[in-house]
């Protein structure tokens, strides 16, 4: 049996190729018929270049129907997909392909005069383009390759992607993932939120994360069709588009930007089955003001790039059963406890460390057997970081990371990769970064940076130099210049402190 996720499905796929799998934002229309054939091309033009099962493709574009197909023909080539997010610069797209060893580069033309000579330098035999209107060389090369008319056998335990993840001490992990973790997780989800055949996704996330590109678009794979796709996010064109769709995915900041919309009501979506929130903290305002508005109530869900999705609030029940402010319940076939620091299990109620076990966890990070011992319990549980507790209906509720993960419009920053940076320039002593509450983002990035005595530092100028180094959204959107930083009796950086003293900086 071919465990291969792209044969999954396949055989999901309507017998009548006509239909609709996509339809986007300026009305361009891609059949069934026309993504498996696109996605034969690719796989086959991928073939060609003598790409073999197992080895890498990395991809960093603009979100398209093009780059969905492109992942679909990774999968379909038995080779293991890269995406990376499109705010990425030269020094982390480095590190990367340097990690991981790609065959072949897949990226938008307006980055190849920088990204020529780092593939040069790191011997990537293959760079293409592919800019976000489905042009480039990859689609003008791949237009004449024969197409690949099978699917290359892969085993469940396959890896199938890669995603990195910011390291908390500044250097990434790439999260490796099996066929097995992305179709157990997708069959769930697709069962648990109970997709049905004239169900229609509003597609509005980008396709380097989990949430657009492994939840959103496999549940619409594994329903046959079909979406309505939009290449970013746009209140206004959301709002124009809710009366033909059915369900809607979102990080809590898009749900914050529909609600400040005035015509955003009840009435454009009568339509709608289900909205679904994810990849950072709903704030109880947010959930209660949007149910009260639209008389739906917006059901949470809990995951990370490592486990994909690992809790929801249920989809069914009395209105209470999906409550504000927890993240639902265990999915079917995962496992989650909560420990106290000493490895003995947390009781009811009682706060702790979330672990998780099932067919939906990764094996481990690429080619760090060392940091794997430590990321799993002797009995095989997924140690997340995260901290929070059970209560007794079973609920799970998130109260904070004890790795100080911030989550930003629902992208991960990690402080210690922005505290490097800062540490390094001329007059710093030492730097915090923290998160802080923002009504659009949930949180935003902050810096605490303390400066040499005698020495003078700019607050516009640190920011400037960090945007030529990192990816927008991981740069402080504020940088507060002190003499020292609170710690406790050990030394260490209060952050809680800081997060505290802070706190009304975006109110």
């Amino acid at each position: 049996m071919n465990e291969n996720l792209y044969a999954l499905f396949h055989s999901r796929f309507p017998a009548d190729k006509s239909k609709t799998f996509l339809e986007t934002e300026n009305g361009r229309v891609i059949t069934v018929g026309e993504l498996e054939d696109s996605a034969a091309r690719y796989a086959g033009h991928i073939r060609a270049l003598g790409v073999a099962p197992g080895e890498r493709v990395a991809v960093q574009v603009e979100k398209s129907p093009e780059a969905l197909i492109l992942y679909l023909a990774c999968l379909r080539a038995g080779v293991i997909y890269l995406p990376l997010n499109s705010a990425y610069r030269e020094g982390e797209i480095a590190y990367f392909l340097g990690d991981a060893e790609p065959k072949i580069f897949i990226h938008s033309s307006r980055d190849s005069d920088w990204v020529a000579p780092i593939c040069t330098r790191l011997k990537v035999p293959y760079h293409f383009t592919l800019n976000e209107d489905g042009r480039g060389s990859w689609a003008e090369n791949a237009a004449d390759a024969a197409p690949m008319l099978d699917i290359a056998p892969r085993a469940a335990d396959d890896l199938a992607a890669i995603l990195y993840t910011s390291g908390t001490t500044g250097r990434s992990k790439g999260a490796m993932i099996t066929h097995r973790n992305l179709s157990s997780n997708a069959l769930v989800l697709h069962k648990y939120w109970g997709f049905k055949p004239d169900d229609v996704l509003l597609h509005v996330l980008p396709l380097f994360h989990v949430h657009g590109l492994f939840v959103a678009a496999h549940c619409v794979l594994l329903n046959g069709g079909r979406m309505i796709f939009h290449n970013k996010f746009d209140a206004k064109a959301a709002l124009a588009a809710l009366p033909r769709a059915t369900v809607f995915m979102g990080v809590p900041t898009l749900y914050v930007r529909l609600l400040a919309e005035p015509s955003f009501g009840e009435s454009l979506c009568k339509h709608m089955r289900l909205f679904v929130a994810g990849s950072a903290p709903l704030l109880a305002e947010t959930f209660n003001e949007f149910k009260q508005r639209t008389g739906h109530a917006i059901l949470e869900r809990y995951g990370m790039t490592e486990t994909g999705m690992i809790t929801s609030n249920p989809l069914e029940g009395a209105p209470e059963s999906r409550r504000g402010g927890t993240v639902g319940l265990p999915l079917p076939g995962v496992l989650v406890r909560v420990s106290n620091d000493d490895g003995s299990l947390a009781k009811t109620g009682e706060i702790g460390n979330i672990q998780v076990k099932g067919d939906n966890v990764l094996p481990g990070y690429w080619r760090l057997p060392e940091k794997n011992k430590e990321e799993f319990t002797n009995d095989g549980y997924f140690k997340t970081g995260d901290v929070g507790f059970i209560d007794t209906d079973g609920y799970v509720s998130i109260v904070g990371r004890s790795k100080d993960l911030v989550i930003s419009g629902g992208y991960n920053v990690y402080p210690k990769e922005i505290e490097l940076l800062i540490d390094e320039m001329s007059g710093v002593v030492e730097s915090a970064v923290i998160g802080l509450p923002h009504t659009d983002f949930g949180e935003a990035v902050a810096a605490v940076v303390v400066a040499k005595p005698g020495q003078t530092l700019d607050e516009n100028a640190i920011i400037k130099a960090l945007k030529s180094k990192l990816a927008n959204f991981k740069v402080p959107k504020r940088i507060f210049i002190v003499v020292d930083l609170p710690r406790n009796a050990m030394g260490k950086v209060q952050k809680n402190e800081l997060r505290k003293q802070y706190a009304a900086t975006f109110a």
